[in-house]
């Protein structure tokens, strides 16, 4: 079964806690803290794998979870990193965020590794709070939770030359006839309802990855018929050949399903009708086929027209080194989002800052990050103690620092998740 779409629930694992514990040994007085450090949690990484060809695995696994860190240990020893999830997909696979559409991750080159969730940061064990004003400190630092969503996790064919008209036009059988591939071939519609991927090479010695598309219809772009499920996999092509039937042996017009065919081209979001394109007469054998070409060409004649007869593989050669020339001299076409105006480039985004610090006015600043949640909890500012742990972790992840070197001053007013205080300079 080929599955080219899942959505699958995330969750990196959470930091361990920290240890309060302390020193009780014979002839050591006054021992002190001694609590360890809790391990991080393990992050969720996917990985290309070339072995394989479709998300059927992810789609009887819909949850991924890493493993949480251990928790901190006696004698100032660390707990143990927690595992991380190594999910296999195949090469070509986008994996995004389901709630903002947020790319984490495009996988084209075998073995390519991503962390897509990371696993949360271990709590510090109370040793670390030790100071001259409380030498015994009975607190140590909670573990941070790994991150958690949903995502979609995407399938698009790497394949450099795409096959694409309405069903029925040859798409399948000119697949069989330049390469090893062996799609199903059948006299009715929609014989191919997965893409097919075959190596090509060509007289010269040249080759590349052709895939044969499942037939496209009117209002594809729209959500009709089986091709608008595929549309996605044309956007790694390079090179687009868009074979037409001018036999008419559906009794369409040729001329008609080319003008179709492009309007849905032009109408999905990825603007698949900037790639180069060759256009292929195909069922040159049929009855109608000389006049159809000849109608073709006088309303387009700056488009060249390669004629074939795919059953018996003739005319196939000269496709094929068009396609390896276009390839040669055409760029790799960067894979977008539409969103409206502009589209947002399929690229990974690295990580963002978990600490973005604005000035609000003079002497009053804001500090905001999308981890901050997380990591602080407002409510529970209720003792000294509470207060004295907020502090220090606030210097760990290095906020004051940033304050500072944002030109921050001593008095000035600090806002963070909708809490206030004066900063000191330490």
């Amino acid at each position: 079964m080929f599955v080219d779409q899942v959505k699958v629930h995330i969750k990196a694992g959470k930091g361990g806690d920290g240890l309060v514990s302390f020193r009780h040994e014979k002839y050591v007085a006054y021992g002190g803290p001694f609590g360890g450090d809790g391990g991080n949690g393990g992050d969720v990484i996917f990985e290309a794998d070339p072995g394989m060809t479709t998300l059927l695995d992810l789609r009887y696994h819909r949850k991924v979870i890493a493993t949480p860190g251990e928790k901190g240990k006696n004698k100032k020893m660390h707990g143990a990193n927690g595992e991380h999830k190594v999910v296999k997909v195949p090469l070509g696979t986008i994996v995004k965020r389901s709630d903002n559409n947020q790319v984490l991750a495009d996988l084209t080159k075998p073995h390519q590794r991503q962390v897509v969730a990371h696993g949360g940061r271990g709590g510090r064990g109370n040793w670390h709070f030790r100071s001259s004003h409380n030498t015994a400190p009975k607190y140590a630092e909670q573990g941070v939770l790994g991150e958690e969503f949903d995502c979609i996790v995407e399938l698009r064919v790497l394949a450099d030359v795409g096959l694409v008209g309405f069903p029925s036009v040859g798409k399948s059988t000119f697949l069989d006839a330049v390469s090893k591939a062996r799609p199903e071939i059948g006299d009715y519609p929609f014989t191919t309802i997965t893409p097919n991927v075959g190596v090509v090479q060509t007289g010269d010695g040249r080759s590349f990855v052709l895939a044969d598309l499942p037939g496209l219809i009117e209002g594809a772009s729209d959500g009709k018929g089986l091709g608008h499920q595929f549309l996605r996999h044309i956007e790694r092509c390079r090179v687009i050949i868009h074979i037409i039937d001018m036999g008419a042996e559906d009794g369409r017009d040729p001329l008609k399903d080319y003008e179709v065919i492009n309007n849905e081209l032009k109408s999905y979001q990825i603007r698949l009708l900037e790639r180069p394109q060759i256009v292929v007469a195909n069922k040159m054998d049929m009855e109608n086929a000389e006049e159809n070409v000849r109608r073709f060409k006088e309303k387009y004649p700056d488009i060249p027209v390669y004629e074939t007869t795919t059953i018996i593989h003739e005319g196939l050669d000269p496709v094929l080194r068009k396609a390896a020339d276009l390839l040669a001299t055409t760029p790799v076409f960067p894979i977008t989002e539409d969103t409206g105006e502009t589209g947002v480039m399929y690229t990974f985004e690295e990580k963002k800052k978990d600490i973005i610090i604005e000035k609000v006015e003079d002497g009053v600043w804001n500090v905001s990050g999308p981890r901050l949640e997380r990591v602080f909890d407002i409510n529970k500012l209720n003792t000294e103690e509470d207060f004295y742990l907020f502090a220090n972790k606030m210097r760990y992840l290095g906020i004051d620092t940033a304050l500072r070197e944002a030109g921050c001053q001593d008095g000035d007013t600090v806002r963070l998740l909708g809490f206030e205080f004066e900063f000191i300079e330490n």
